[in-house]
């Protein structure tokens, strides 16, 4: 599925309550705010939270008169006929129209997928610059990752849809040459450190040195989050009574650093779209010379 400059993040973890939809609005709405072009893609049929935190955000700014950004969005539903070649032949080629549509004008498009694996999911994965992986800071959600030995707490054997992101990563170096830049991110940190929490850490360690990938810390526990999604307002949004519909809180302002330190760790490459962009926009040289010439010799 080629496409032109744009950097595709995805956010994926096959299993539901990692926070993958709060993590990828968050991310699309603070690259808005930094002036590039976002579009957004939903490929997660069943719950469509995304598509319901964008949906939620439009209909409180319409309904108060709101300026803000807004991704451009699509939802991109399962197919369900009897053929399952037939589905995902429909499927890719919804994916393909969606990217073909919005790649020559946005700089960054970010995919949420859903809690498992879907023929969406892998074509997601497959068109991945920046893969993010939120982990619930639990060692029960581990799980998700790997299998570890009891006694030495070793990855043993890694998951499914660890795989799945490998093979992901192989398919991609071989159409273009390039790979997959991988990010494990904690997430729902507890406020106070604990044993489990350092066990945590070093396990993702473990398991990002056996897969190649990287560790971000990522956001606390808080409440602000489960309050913003009624209004589809985010921690990156003005601080305003109005706004937000009620006045912020040390929480939000916490929130919000942990997601900016969380961009800082993603290293996406906004100085190169920048200068892209701008050579995209850069007049022809070659061109405005001629145009000046022909004006100053036109009788």
């Amino acid at each position: 599925m080629a496409r032109q400059g744009v950097h595709v993040i995805v956010v994926g973890n096959e299993k539901g309550g990692s926070g993958k939809s709060t993590t990828a609005f968050h991310l699309a709405i603070y690259l808005l705010y930094e002036g590039f072009k976002v579009a957004s893609i939903d490929v997660d049929s069943r719950q469509q939270t995304l598509t319901w935190y964008v949906r939620n955000r439009r209909d409180w700014a319409r309904n108060r008169g709101l300026r803000i950004p807004h991704t451009t969005h699509f939802h991109l539903p399962l197919s369900r006929g009897d053929s399952v070649k037939e589905n995902h032949r429909a499927e890719f080629d919804l994916f393909r129209q969606a990217v073909a549509e919005v790649e020559h004008d946005a700089d960054f498009i970010v995919i949420d997928t859903p809690g498992f694996d879907t023929n969406l999911t892998r074509l997601a994965h497959s068109l991945a610059d920046t893969l993010v992986t939120p982990v619930n800071d639990s060692l029960i959600d581990l799980n998700v990752m790997a299998q570890f030995d009891a006694v030495t707490g070793e990855p043993r054997e890694m998951s499914h849809y660890a795989r799945l992101v490998q093979r992901a990563r192989s398919e991609r170096l071989s159409i273009d040459g390039r790979t997959i830049d991988w990010i494990l991110v904690r997430n729902r940190i507890s406020m106070l450190s604990s044993r489990n929490m350092r066990q945590v850490q070093t396990m993702l360690e473990r398991i990002a040195l056996r897969l190649g990938c990287r560790v971000a810390d990522g956001i606390a526990e808080r409440v602000i989050f489960r309050s913003l999604f009624p209004s589809g307002m985010t921690v990156f949004d003005p601080l305003d009574d109005d706004l937000l519909g009620g006045l912020p809180s040390m929480s939000h302002m916490s929130a919000r650093q942990e997601y900016r330190n969380l961009v800082a760790a993603l290293h996406l490459p906004t100085n190169e779209i920048i200068a892209a962009r701008q050579a995209r926009e850069a007049p022809d040289d070659d061109a405005v010379r001629r145009f000046i010439h022909m004006m100053q010799t036109d009788p």
